[in-house]
C-alpha cells in the first residue's frame, strides 16, 4: 500500500480545532490550500504539546538564528469553526517540528499511527534483521505544513483556546470536571 504525502507549503489555512461537546471533543489538524482540505485527528495533549513545542521552537531560532518574531498581540485571530467536511484522513501517532533557515519558516509534519504487530521471532537470537527499527515508518501517511513565524504564532495562540475551552479542571485534582460533578480522589471518592 503507497503511503500519500499531504505538503501544503504554505497554506491558506492551518488550523487546531475540535468536534463534539466538551468531554467527547475530537481534536483535529485541518489544512486547506489549492483546493484540498485535509483533516487529521489527535489527541487533545498533543494539540497542547504541539503548541508549547512550536513556542519553543520560535524562541531557539530567534536565539540561534536572529529570527524576527512577530509580538505577542492580544488580537483574536482565526475564531472561526473547522471547515466542513471534517473527514479524518489518518489518526495522528508522531508530530515533527523543525525550523527551515533559508526560507525561515516552520516545519510542522504529523504522521499517521502505525499498526503495531506482534512480532513472533522463531530460531536463533542472533539474527541482526532489526537494524532499521529506529526509522520512522516511510510508509506512514503524512501531514506537513509549512508556516510563517506569523503564522504560527497564530496557530499556538489559537490551539491554546481549543484547548483551555474544554470543561473546566477540579480545583484540587485538576481533572475536568463533569457538569453532573466527578469522583475526585482527593475526596476519597466522594463526588465533588
Amino acid at each position: 500500500m503507497t503511503h500519500q504525502v499531504h505538503a501544503f507549503e504554505p497554506p491558506e489555512r492551518f488550523v487546531a480545532g475540535t468536534v463534539g461537546p466538551p468531554g467527547e471533543r475530537t481534536f483535529f489538524l485541518q489544512a486547506r490550500g489549492g483546493g484540498r482540505l485535509v483533516s487529521v485527528a489527535l489527541e487533545k495533549v498533543q494539540v497542547s504539546l504541539l503548541a508549547e513545542k512550536l513556542e519553543e521552537l520560535l524562541t531557539e531560532a530567534q536565539r540561534r538564528f536572529g529570527v524576527d518574531l512577530p509580538e505577542l498581540a492580544p488580537v483574536i485571530g482565526d475564531n472561526e469553526p473547522l471547515d466542513t467536511p471534517v473527514d479524518e484522513e489518518f489518526r495522528v501517532g508522531t508530530l515533527g517540528l523543525a525550523f527551515d533557515v533559508d526560507t525561515a519558516t516552520v516545519v510542522i509534519e504529523a504522521i499517521a499511527a502505525g499498526e503495531v504487530e506482534p512480532e513472533v521471532e522463531l530460531g536463533d537470537e542472533d539474527d541482526e534483521d532489526d537494524e532499521d527499527d529506529d526509522e520512522p515508518d516511510e510508509d506512514l501517511d503524512r501531514l506537513r505544513v509549512r508556516l510563517t513565524p506569523q503564522a504560527t504564532r497564530q496557530f499556538i495562540e489559537r490551539a491554546r483556546r481549543v484547548v483551555n475551552a474544554g470543561r473546566p479542571p477540579c480545583p484540587l485534582c485538576g481533572q475536568p470536571l463533569d457538569p453532573a460533578g466527578h469522583l475526585c480522589p482527593r475526596h476519597n471518592g466522594y463526588h465533588r
